[in-house]
């Protein structure tokens, strides 16, 4: 199968009437068909009108046209055919090395904008916090300015926090790894979904803890699975990603919460909830730490990162202890694994989260997510799973896919995607890719990897790897 199709008929559904005072013309048609590719409605492989029937449609003169498409074929995103028309490239997009569809990271962090809000947010930090106090020892559950800015973060989620119930974590899989060595021994069981977040997986195993998958409906975790669980294994813990589910993106109702919250003081089950995504759904649901409060026999430890809705880089997460919990067994296991949180990146994350900017930067992610849960809508096959302002999709394959085979030959050209093999607990894993939508450096990348994507689920591949029954 040829990766590089050529569509005979143009695409027209990119074209818009010219706006007086909005520029020179000719850069209004180029920024049309940027914006067309950078939005999916252009794919690699299109073609566009022919140059004289442009400049009719739009009523301008031909050189108008073809300095526009001379722009941005400039930019390597077009290609001239000469007779044969005029392309979206495939070559321009592929410069710059594999596209990312397997990180779970949040976009734009190439983008001028987040440059300049870190440029703004390094003068800050050095202006707030002096030399010694940002390169000396912090051992601890954090500053008081940096708990009360993660108080401030958290509010949303888990409404007005005691700063002194906060940790400050330098990163959710720290916490995560914490809470396993505070509140569970090597051997003991730990419930969790059966298809789950691998950085659990990998605290679960290193740490000697059994990883005991727990069945799903279509609503998620099933609380009669959980029961069951309980019963026969007696786990020292239940793990939870309740909101856009890593790896399904499904979220928990309310309703589907407090059946589990009931399984678990029925058993008297401590339980994690590691919730990155909660910020970047539209309408979340209450988080389960709010619907325990009046619960004490069923402590519910509450993981909230920056990784996910601002920049892996942060390095910091903050850790919600119920109130009747000790934190010192916390904050020893803390001490163990990582000592303390990165001094610069802490007070970095509290002088966003204290300005605002954190949160306009949130709104900016979620839009760019919204557009792009559209564009990969637009061009991927079959049943797709996906939160409208989430960070990744969960992607059904057809029967008889080897995905193994499949994300072999996506990398070899270029894209890698993660199979639903990483997120198991057991043996059995669905027939099924995780396909994240931040680690594309911009639209017109993500559309050239998912178009590749695409292609090789609908062509010939599927059908070399399909077995009969």
């Amino acid at each position: 199968m040829s990766l590089s199709r050529r569509l005979k008929k143009a695409n027209m559904s990119w074209v818009r009437p010219l706006a007086a005072g909005s520029g020179a013309r000719y850069q209004q048609i180029a920024t049309q068909i940027i914006t067309a590719v950078e939005d999916g409605v252009l794919r690699p492989g299109d073609r566009l009108p022919p140059q004289r029937e442009l400049a009719q449609t739009l009523g301008v003169d031909l050189t108008t046209v073809t300095r526009a498409y001379t722009e941005v074929r400039h930019k390597g995103i077009l290609e001239a055919q000469g007779a044969g028309g005029t392309y979206v490239a495939y070559s321009g997009l592929e410069a710059g090395g594999t596209i990312d569809l397997g990180m779970n990271i949040p976009p734009l962090l190439n983008s001028a904008e987040f440059s300049h809000m870190l440029a703004q947010a390094s003068g800050t930090t050095q202006v707030t916090a002096g030399s010694m106090d940002l390169m000396s020892y912090h051992v601890g559950a954090g500053a008081n300015r940096h708990r009360a800015a993660g108080a401030k973060w958290l509010q949303p989620m888990i409404g007005n926090t005691d700063i002194e119930r906060i940790v400050v974590c330098p990163g959710a899989q720290t916490a995560i790894a914490a809470l396993l060595l505070a509140r569970s021994q090597a051997g003991d069981a730990i419930a969790c979904d059966a298809l789950t977040y691998p950085g659990f997986l990998a605290a679960a195993r290193l740490l000697q803890r059994l990883a005991v998958g727990v069945k799903s409906d279509e609503f998620g975790m099933d609380p009669a699975d959980l029961e069951r669980v309980c019963a026969q294994h007696r786990p020292a813990m239940l793990y939870l990603n309740p909101t856009i589910q890593n790896p399904t993106a499904l979220t928990l109702s309310t309703e589907r919460r407090t059946a589990l919250l009931r399984v678990a003081e029925k058993y008297a089950l401590p339980v994690i909830e590691d919730d990155p995504y909660w910020l970047l759904t539209e309408h979340p649901p209450s988080t389960m730490f709010s619907l325990a409060a009046n619960t004490p026999s069923t402590p519910v430890y509450y993981v909230s990162t920056l990784s996910k809705c601002i920049a892996p880089g942060l390095r910091t997460a903050y850790l919600v202890v119920p109130s009747d919990e000790p934190l010192s067994p916390i904050l020893d296991a803390l001490r163990s694994l990582a000592l303390m949180p990165i001094p610069w990146m802490t007070e970095m994350a509290s002088n966003w989260i204290d300005s605002g900017a954190a949160v306009q930067w949130l709104a900016l992610v979620k839009n760019e997510l919204r557009h792009r849960q559209t564009i990969a809508a637009s061009i991927l096959p079959g049943n797709i799973q996906a939160d409208p302002t989430g960070l990744h999709l969960w992607l059904q394959l057809p029967r008889h896919i080897d995905f193994y085979r499949l994300t072999q030959t996506a990398l070899e050209q270029g894209v890698s995607v993660t199979d639903s093999g990483s997120f198991s607990t057991g043996s059995f894993s669905p027939l099924a890719l995780r396909v994240s939508l931040g680690g594309a450096i911009d639209r017109t990348r993500l559309t050239h990897g998912l178009t590749r994507l695409a292609e090789l689920l609908k062509g010939d591949l599927a059908k070399r790897v399909s077995s009969v029954v």
